[in-house]
């Protein structure tokens, strides 16, 4: 009972009311402390230690009473606590208000979901059930990943204006502390906090806090303009806003919190363990998960399992494929429907399909969707959890809808060889007597968790993840799109200097900008875009909006663990080609140390791999040296070409 009861705050039992009176654990209370947490079931609101802070103590000092009485404390214990002040903190610490975030509220979702909210709807009931929660929730990592979001955010919005208050309230004479912390509005971003505005004074705003202190906003200090409507900040505010503002000196300066927003998702491709999900700016604004509920358009982010359906069905990375116009006649009410390249750009012939990825050509894309025949592209998609769509052309480019949390996974599948499944935030769930209720016929893994080697073999995790997608073709996209990093549209994360691929991404607009990618250690993902989808500027691209905030975030993220290169599965054939013509070569090495080589190592599966040279030389030189290749000349019966479907 003393563990599920509420006890003002948003406290529900006396180890989380321990922390929102007096940032303590339980045991770390004194007899004071503890008496007055005592008499909180009563009413909670009516002994508020800042409100009624006289009749609390009155109301604490007969518990005390009452323990002399019935022989609990001594009279000097009882003098003692008798004579402190209740000692409470103005407001919960941050740690219990905001940890997790989105991550900890999705994980409330699914709980709900599967065992419902109160005793009504089953034993092991979230609110009643007395459950025990193991999450794969990374503190460091949601830290990262929430910053490096924000910042973007507020990166891109910038020099914007004000975008308004964060909310209004009714406040009536100086009764402005209760609204306030009615809104349940706070901010942990930088400096920034959360202000209501009570009332003015001239030529300066005051301004009230979660604390109960106040302060002031002067009109030098919120003089942006103010967006869509002209005129500054400092006119447009009135009582009853709530605000953001940092401090200033002695006084504040307005902030404006971001229109555009995003998601941002880190998972463990071994696992398909959830390690961190931010759905916004901050969830005490805005509640809405974009890493899970916002259905967006991931643009180019679809491509690499588009050719994952062409190399499941013949093609090879060497494959050919003109970069050029196609057209598709849609019948007698549409017409024809003619794709286009990313900024109008004219089509470049052909070209093999590594340079297709890293360039990220749509008519190529399209070419090769067309040729591998859209139900079987489609059904790889819905397969590697992307989204059901009908086997129409344009769902190529991106033009269905998903998540970021879905094309995480989907990468994170890529990563692991093409084993995977649902993602997961939850490892397991027990009752209250310790036995583990979810997921079903969960198995602990036998000696995981032994001191040292006992000699015997390595355990291994027990594990619920499936083969989706051929292991070998899963290899070769992240093979190709290891190359999007090195000298493709994610180059900006080159300089990282470690094993990792990627793919950005830009939808029609652009509304969405994208970048999903990683490391076998983890694979990241996000988007930026505002709620309501509208253009973002014609200057926006995933490689210079989305790709940089994942950068943020990596270089702190992978600061301390090693760089493991990504593992070719059984079969796999290493080849030396030219990496423009798709011909194999003789006599030459790749040149590691450039990032731009002509002769690189491409993987194919077994009897796939071209046959005709490019160039034979002589004795291979050494490893670091290269040889120029000569780029095979392309036929040029256009006519042919388009009959063939551009790939030869």
């Amino acid at each position: 009972y003393l563990n599920q009861i509420a006890l003002g705050r948003n406290a529900f039992g006396v180890e989380a009311a321990s922390h929102a009176y007096f940032d303590k654990e339980l045991d770390q209370l004194d007899l004071a402390q503890m008496a007055y947490l005592a008499i909180l079931p009563k009413g909670p609101s009516n002994y508020d230690p800042v409100r009624n802070t006289e009749r609390a103590m009155i109301r604490r000092n007969y518990v005390l009473n009452r323990m002399l009485d019935n022989g609990f404390i001594t009279r000097a214990q009882h003098d003692q606590a008798n004579a402190e002040p209740l000692g409470a903190v103005m407001r919960r610490t941050p740690k219990f208000e905001s940890v997790g975030g989105y991550f900890v509220e999705e994980v409330r979702r699914q709980l709900m979901a599967k065992f419902g909210e109160s005793a009504k709807d089953g034993p092991y009931s979230v609110y009643s059930g007395g459950l025990w929660v193991r999450t794969s929730f990374d503190t460091r990592l949601q830290d990262l990943a929430q910053q490096a979001l924000r910042d973007g955010l507020v990166r891109f919005d910038s020099g914007r204006g004000w975008n308004g208050p964060i909310r209004h309230v009714e406040i009536e004479d100086d009764n402005w502390l209760q609204p306030l912390l009615n809104s349940n509005i706070a901010l942990d971003y930088r400096d920034w906090v959360a202000a209501i505005v009570t009332g003015k004074d001239g030529n300066a705003w005051s301004l009230g806090f979660r604390t109960g202190k106040t302060g002031t906003l002067p009109r030098y200090a919120a003089q942006m303009a103010v967006r869509g409507k002209g005129g500054n900040a400092f006119g447009a505010i009135k009582t009853g806003d709530i605000i953001a503002v940092a401090p200033d000196g002695g006084e504040f300066s307005l902030r404006a919190i971001p229109k555009v927003s995003g998601a941002f998702v880190v998972e463990e491709p071994a696992s398909g363990r959830v390690l961190a999900m931010q759905g916004g700016f901050d969830d005490r604004l805005q509640a809405f998960n974009r890493a899970t509920q916002a259905m967006r358009q991931p643009g180019s982010t679809i491509k690499p399992i588009v050719y994952s359906a062409a190399l499941d069905n013949g093609m090879t990375p060497a494959s050919i494929i003109v970069d050029g116009p196609f057209c598709v006649y849609q019948g007698a009410r549409l017409g024809q429907k003619c794709f286009r390249n990313f900024g109008n750009s004219r089509g470049a012939g052909p070209h093999t399909m590594r340079w297709g990825i890293e360039q990220s050509r749509n008519l190529m894309t399209v070419r090769t969707a067309a040729q591998t025949g859209m139900p079987k592209v489609v059904a790889t998609i819905k397969k590697m959890g992307v989204g059901d769509y009908a086997p129409y052309l344009s769902f190529a480019l991106g033009a269905g809808e998903t998540t970021v949390g879905r094309m995480v996974n989907a990468y994170s599948i890529l990563a692991n060889n093409g084993k995977g499944g649902p993602p997961s935030l939850i490892d397991f769930v027990q009752d209250r007597h310790g036995k583990v209720i979810w997921p079903e016929n969960w198995r602990a893994c036998d000696r995981c968790n032994a001191p040292d080697w006992d000699g015997k073999p390595m355990p291994r995790p027990i594990t619920r993840q499936r083969q989706v997608l051929d292991a070998m073709t899963a290899y070769q996209m992240v093979h190709i799109t290891e190359g999007v990093v090195q000298r493709g549209t994610a180059v900006t994360l080159r300089d990282l200097d470690r094993p990792m691929f990627g793919k950005t991404g830009t939808n029609n607009g652009p509304t969405d900008v994208w970048f999903v990618g990683g490391t076998p250690q983890f694979v990241g993902g996000l988007y930026i875009g505002f709620d309501t989808p509208k253009n973002l500027g014609g200057a926006a691209q995933g490689g210079t909006l989305a790709a940089p905030i994942f950068k943020q975030f990596a270089v702190k993220a992978y600061e301390d663990l090693p760089k493991l290169p990504f593992r070719a599965p059984a079969g796999i054939r290493m080849v030396r080609i030219d990496r423009a013509s798709g011909r194999p070569v003789y006599g030459t090495w790749p040149n590691t140390d450039d990032p731009k080589p002509a002769v690189i190592w491409e993987a194919f599966k077994p009897e796939s791999e071209p046959r005709r040279a490019a160039r034979r030389a002589g004795p291979a030189p050494a490893a670091a040296a290269t040889v120029a290749v000569k780029k095979a000349e392309a036929p040029r019966d256009s006519d042919f070409l388009q009959r063939q479907g551009g790939i030869y």
